[in-house]
């Protein structure tokens, strides 16, 4: 068993938009990311995705829906197949728990595609 610090985890990086994956288990993986700005608009076909906010504030903005509001220590899940665009502003540090094969993209490939994110040490 390995235990997760999380303010040392965020602190191990820099890059935003860009996941670390903090741990797996049952095929879902826990991944971190810092958050800033607007990021591209996507969904995932065939999975569900949790975001958590550690620290900050973030906007999931949807086409066919209200926008959903997070503040630290709450999360939301967005269903499979949902169209959705995160917005970070200012920063924010955020957990997602999805199956571990999911892109941060989904569906879209951009400069932004993380297909193999990185571990944290």
């Amino acid at each position: 068993m390995e235990k997760v610090a999380l303010a040392e985890a965020f602190d191990s990086f820099d890059e935003t938009w860009s996941p670390r994956l903090a741990g797996e288990l049952n095929g879902q993986a826990v991944k971190l990311a810092k958050a800033d700005g607007e990021f591209v608009c996507h969904r995932h076909e065939e999975a569900d995705e949790l975001f958590l906010v550690r620290d900050g504030r973030l906007r999931i903005e949807f086409r066919e829906a209200a926008d959903t509001v997070l503040d630290p220590g709450e999360f939301a899940i967005v269903p499979r197949g949902t169209e959705h665009r995160p917005v970070a502003e200012p920063e924010a540090e955020i957990m997602l728990f999805e199956p571990s094969e999911t892109r941060n993209t989904g569906n879209v490939e951009t400069d932004e595609t993380v297909t193999d994110p990185e571990r944290l040490d």
